[in-house]
């Protein structure tokens, strides 16, 4: 047996068990201890030892070996912790991963996606810091292009590095191009973007939700010429995020002086709608060059652009004829996914490729019949499937806890708020419970057997893990306003009953009372807060919000929240 913890540490930290090859949980540190985007993954480590007493091997995964030690020992702080928890009951071997953090993007991918051979497409904020004979200082990866196989292994054929100097370009191999530039990448250029809306860099998703109430705008300044970043209108500060330099461009300054706090102006949009195509189009051209560097027809996609789910579709059309696999994990998060299954992929020396990801309920295993323990005053009745869905046909905003959670951001109908998608101004009703900006946009959850009667797939048939915004078929926004961005596309999951039975049949039943296979579905948490994790954390929401119903479906209970 082989028992690989891995942790990886920065932004969106996360600590994934794996044994034996297979993943027994994965949990983001911010699910713990209810801090967004937390680092430093102590919470998990320590969760780890709740479902095994040693570890074989221990994976930390980060962008540089540098990090927080323990007082008096020295010791790295997450061997200190191990050295607590297991009284030095056992020996372990570690494996610092701090040069190959695209790397460990393309191994969660490949790894991940079942094929045998592809051509790994990573585009991240700043990677590794990277340092070399050829260049001074530090450098940071922006995109990386690799021919990944088995036996393990990840042929770099293009890579693009920022640094604030530019050296120019430099061989890499005989096959691809090092590409060590001024210019800011891609996810870059739309954190630069996503500040200059009003949002923290890291909440692109907030960005690309505005991006469609933008449009063409000939008097902005051009975000890329030549292919690349243009440099007169973004500051990157790295590895941190990115600026736009307002005061190169008067129309850019006066917009952000004049403008109201908390209100979005037309150029803020247009920025938004300008971002989101110039880097669908580079992303595109990403794709293209992979296929031909590496002849590759199967294609992954990872790093934090990865989770674009508008630019994500844009592939499907654009590619008919190759095998695209998004990550669903595809920020740092992911990376220790990555980690792991690198190791363990190494150390076997596997021939052959690893199960295919189908399902990401990753997080850790609680006893439902332990939920009533936690409901205090709440009302609690019995209920089915017919009764919950007859309450969203009612206008009720109805909760979901069951199970093990969801890895990464979407929530798929374990951690979920449900609505009756038919409702015209749900999404505000929602937006406003959920204390959100008025312009997000909400995803729903489909009948794998009836998407294509609602939905464009590009001829694909499934979206299990909500990673592409697809287009609406002629006809469908009038039934389901509140669901559909007004661009027309909706994020989508389709659902299964071998992937999720009690939420199918919830599906189901509501398809009976409104001949509508769909549920409004969004995160379980409030606005700036991440998902709840645990039935204290979804108790804890209910009580904060106006939210009164909680649908638990293994014990098929209803709770009512008395708020006052």
């Amino acid at each position: 047996m082989s028992i690989i913890v891995s942790c990886a540490r920065g932004h969106n930290a996360s600590t994934t068990l794996l044994v034996d090859g297979k993943v027994i949980f994965y949990v983001e540190e911010e699910r713990l201890s209810r801090t967004k985007h937390d680092g430093s993954p102590l919470l998990g480590l320590i969760k780890v030892f709740d479902y095994v007493d040693h570890i074989d091997h221990l994976v930390v995964c980060h962008t540089h070996r540098n990090g927080p030690v323990l007082d008096w020992t020295g010791e790295d702080l997450y061997h200190g912790l191990i050295r607590k928890l297991a009284r030095k009951k056992f020996e372990y071997q570690t494996h610092f991963i701090d040069t190959i953090h695209h790397e460990m993007h393309g191994a969660c991918a490949f790894l991940n996606s079942g094929f045998e051979t592809a051509a790994c497409v990573i585009a991240d904020g700043a990677g590794s810091f990277l340092q070399g004979e050829s260049f001074p200082g530090i450098a940071y990866e922006f995109e990386t292009i690799f021919k990944a196989k088995y036996p393990l292994d990840f042929d770099t054929v293009y890579k693009h590095l920022g640094a604030k100097e530019c050296v120019g370009i430099v061989d890499f191999n005989d096959d691809g191009q090092f590409l060590l530039t001024e210019y800011p990448g891609l996810t870059k250029t739309y954190e630069a973007v996503t500040e200059y809306c009003g949002f923290s860099c890291i909440d692109a998703g907030k960005t690309m939700g505005l991006s469609p109430y933008g449009k063409e705008n000939s008097e902005l300044p051009e975000l890329f010429r030549d292919g690349w970043a243009n440099r007169e209108v973004f500051v990157p500060n790295y590895p941190n995020g990115a600026q736009i330099n307002i005061n190169r461009h008067p129309i850019l300054k006066k917009d952000v002086i004049y403008h109201e706090k908390g209100e979005y102006t037309q150029i803020q949009k247009d920025m938004a709608y300008a971002v989101q195509k110039e880097t669908e189009k580079r992303m595109i051209e990403l794709i293209h060059k992979a296929h031909e560097l590496t002849g590759e027809t199967n294609v992954v996609i990872c790093g934090g652009y990865g989770l674009n789910c508008v630019a994500n579709y844009k592939y499907w059309k654009e590619f008919p004829n190759l095998n695209i696999y998004c990550e669903p994990i595809s920020h740092d998060g992911g990376t220790s996914i990555g980690g792991a299954k690198y190791i363990y992929a190494k150390m076997n020396e596997l021939e052959s490729p690893m199960e295919k990801q189908t399902s990401i309920y990753y997080g850790p295993e609680y006893d439902s019949e332990d939920y009533l323990n936690y409901v205090g005053d709440a009302e609690v009745t019995d209920t089915s499937y017919e009764d919950v869905a007859k309450l969203i046909r009612d206008g009720n905003i109805v909760t979901i806890f069951q199970g093990r959670s969801e890895g990464g951001p979407r929530a798929l109908g374990n951690r979920s708020i449900l609505f009756d998608p038919t409702i015209k101004d749900g999404k505000d009703i929602v937006n406003g419970v959920k204390r959100r900006e008025f312009f997000r946009p909400f995803a729903c959850s489909i009948l794998k057997e009836k998407v294509n009667d609602w939905f464009d797939l590009a001829g694909r048939e499934e979206s299990p893990h909500m990673m592409y915004a697809v287009d609406c078929l002629p006809g469908v926004e009038e039934k389901i306003p509140s669901v559909i961005h007004v661009d027309g596309t909706c994020r989508i999951q389709t659902v299964t009953k071998e992937q999720n039975e009690h939420y199918y049949n919830l599906i189901s039943s509501f398809e009976k009372l409104s001949e509508v296979p769909i549920l409004f579905n969004t995160s379980f948490n409030l606005g700036g807060d991440p998902l709840v994790e645990t039935i204290e954390d979804a108790i804890e929401t209910l009580k904060n919000s106006d939210i009164e119903y909680m649908y638990l479906p293994e014990l098929q209970k209803m709770i009512k929240i008395l708020n006052e």
